[in-house]
């Protein structure tokens, strides 16, 4: 049939119209069973309605010759036929009104595309159907994706399920079914692809974000392009239409090929002879290897087609990857010596980029007596109680770090980027190492560019300058530092104009309760500044959308984190295991993904929440002031959020004074489940 050869009308009920084949469908040439389909009296007579049994959709009529049932999608374009209507005794097609027998399917001559029509049985206990033998579900192309992202690691998947990734997620039903992995079910894709994100940067393991076609995909792409400035690997993956109707503007036909194009170091369309484990193993690889964005499209009908078979219809990691810890080359190594070992007061800055070897740097300043700064992005890589620990350095930092890189002689960094928000001095004799060559240099030059990775490179200085005579001082230098900036703190903490609680108090109570091996998660905003000056970390994990700086990170990355906490237990834990989540934010950043507070209800995450409410976007705010601007659109308009999390079913405290501070972040930490507690915060007092 076309949509002009068949009119509604030529079956209505008029003189010459065509009447509806009441003929008793025949039973299934095979095997089958019988299905109780509805009541007797559930179903009026001219009525239609939508009936599951088991995974079969089926359309069950009434009309004064009975009961039908059909299978319930319309042969021109698939419209569910349940959803239809009784006219002049033909179901209509609720998408293009196309006629059928409600008992046998036939379409009035001279058509003769039906539906698939099935045997109907009226007991004393209801209307009962006869349905062949489910045959026995089929390995997928889709099935062999998700075998080969698992054998990579790949063990949890954030995403939504819609009509163009349905193969694909059934893939992952049967996978999660088998304990192969994990799937969290999000109301946003952003939160999706954060959360992803999130994962990739505090384990550098590999997780995946999941979309369909159209909007579904191009949500994906701000928390993909967090993870590919902040170098964290993340693996996306894209339903797509129908390859028949691809590039004919089709509903939600977008080209995303090009749509990631910029932020996926590697991309590619699972076409219809595709080598699929392939294409998933060079995927993986790419994300791991590269610590960047992996990214696959999976048009709708080659999700559902038959895997090849055979040992190798699945990928995995075996022969793929070799050893990354690079050991410096024998020249840079003598030419750091060399800047080294003149040096009377070096100093050491570590960034995001050091997470993995953080334990031999410090191994290295203890030899060296050199202090250490973090980037912002690396706070809490040494905790500040260590004697040589200067804090954050930069805009976001302390005045102990500032001070001591304005004395140093020589620096050393590992993993750090030199943005321009951490204030490295270029002018100095500068030491870098970084495993990627393109970070070595990538601003200005440097005195003794070091590829390597940052553990074997630390470990190579420290054995070289062994021999080196440290003065033994850095460390009664940097106590007294600390005894200044400790005692500022505490002058800003008593800080009242009465609008709320100032953010000194709030990062000291943090700084008191949250525990030392928690991981954090930090929004973009004035909190985030006072969280890099105020919060003083004990060994806590650290995340924060670095380089993007994207608002609305803090609460779906700490969903991602809460996932790495959840790997194995005993022998087999990650080093994850058990630690408490703790995200903080701001309204403005909270209210981005806030309905994702019942994604963490629903899979009874223990995710504790901090916003920090002042009420408006107060670093946009300040910006306008030091720029001589009138501040303007800044404003926001909040509910209780406290309230709010309780009627998403987590816990929910406020605090409107100091002297509640305590006790509320005791009992969110403590709630076994998802806990935001609120904070009304004077907007200036930062």
């Amino acid at each position: 049939m076309s949509d002009t050869s068949q009119h509604p009308e030529a079956t209505d009920d008029v003189p010459g119209a065509a009447v509806p084949t009441t003929a008793v469908p025949a039973l299934p040439a095979g095997e089958f069973s019988w299905h109780r389909l509805i009541g007797v009296d559930e179903l009026d007579v001219g009525r239609v309605t939508t009936v599951t049994v088991e995974r079969e959709s089926l359309c069950v009529t009434r009309t004064e010759a009975g009961f039908g049932c059909l299978a319930n999608a319309c042969p021109h374009q698939g419209g569910p036929l349940g959803e239809g209507s009784i006219e002049g005794g033909w179901l209509r097609c609720p998408w293009h009104g196309y006629d059928y027998s409600p008992h046998d399917g036939k379409p009035p001559p001279p058509f003769d595309d039906a539906p698939a029509a099935f045997r109907t049985e009226v007991r004393s206990d209801g209307v009962y159907v006869a349905l062949p033998l489910t045959d026995q579900r089929i390995r997928t192309v889709s099935d062999q994706l998700v075998e080969t992202m698992t054998a990579w690691g790949v063990a949890w998947v954030f995403g939504m399920v819609g009509h163009s990734n349905l193969g694909f997620a059934d893939a992952l039903r049967v996978a999660e079914a088998d304990g192969s992995l994990r799937f969290i079910g999000v109301r946003h894709e952003g939160a999706a692809s954060f959360a992803a994100t999130a994962y990739g940067k505090l384990t550098g393991g590999l997780a995946a974000c999941f979309a369909i076609a159209g909007p579904g995909s191009t949500n994906l792409l701000t928390g993909l392009y967090d993870a590919k400035m902040d170098r964290a690997p993340v693996l996306a993956l894209c339903g797509q239409v129908p390859s028949s109707v691809r590039g004919r503007g089709a509903f939600q036909d977008t080209d995303l090929s090009a749509a990631f194009a910029d932020v996926a170091r590697y991309s590619a369309t699972v076409q219809a002879g595709s080598d699929a484990a392939e294409l998933m193993n060079l995927a993986c690889k790419t994300a791991l290897v590269e610590r960047d964005v992996a990214h696959l499209v999976l048009p709708d009908e080659v999700q559902v087609q038959p895997a090849p078979a055979g040992e190798r219809a699945a990928g995995s990691p075996q022969g793929r990857t070799g050893d990354r810890g690079i050991s410096p080359a024998a020249s840079a190594l003598d030419a750091a010596i060399e800047v080294l070992s003149v040096s009377a007061r070096p100093m050491i800055i570590v960034g995001h980029g050091a997470r993995s070897g953080i334990d031999d740097v410090v191994a290295l300043a203890e030899a060296i007596d050199a202090p250490i700064a973090t980037t912002f992005k690396g706070k809490g890589l040494i905790a500040d109680q260590h004697p040589l620990a200067c804090g954050v350095l930069g805009r976001s930092g302390t005045p102990i770090a500032s001070w001591f890189m304005n004395e140093a002689d020589a620096l050393v960094t590992f993993g750090v980027s030199f943005a321009n928000h951490t204030g490295i001095a270029s002018y100095k004799p500068i030491v870098q190492v970084d495993f990627d060559p393109m970070a070595l240099g990538r601003f200005h030059a440097v005195t003794v560019p070091m590829l390597a990775d940052v553990g074997v490179g630390a470990r190579a200085l420290a054995g070289a300058l062994r021999g080196r005579a440290g003065t033994g001082s850095a460390a009664a230098e940097v106590a007294a530092r600390w005894d200044i900036w400790r005692a500022e703190k505490e002058r800003r903490q008593v800080d009242d104009r009465g609008s709320g609680v100032n953010s000194a108090i709030v990062f000291e109570a943090l700084s008191r309760l949250v525990p030392a091996d928690a991981i954090m998660t930090v929004d973009v905003g004035n909190h985030a500044y006072s969280f890099g000056r105020y919060f003083e970390p004990c060994g806590q994990a650290v995340l924060m959308s670095g380089y993007l700086g994207s608002i609305g990170f803090a609460f779906p990355a700490a969903m991602g984190c809460w996932a790495a906490t959840q790997h194995g237990s005993g022998a087999q834990a990650s080093p994850w295991s058990g630690r408490a989540v703790v995200s903080v934010s701001g309204d403005g950043g909270f209210g981005q993904y806030a309905m994702e507070l019942t994604t963490a209800v629903k899979y009874g995450m223990d995710i504790t929440h901090v916003l920090l409410n002042n009420a408006e976007l107060g670093k946009i705010s300040k910006e306008q002031r030091a720029a001589e601007l009138d501040v303007w659109q800044t404003a926001l308009h909040n509910p209780s959020f406290a309230s709010f999390a309780e009627l998403c079913g987590a816990m929910g405290r406020r605090v409107t004074s100091a002297d509640e501070l305590d006790t509320a972040l005791s009992d969110a930490l403590a709630h076994p489940g998802p806990a935001l507690v609120e904070v009304l915060t004077d907007p200036l007092l930062v």
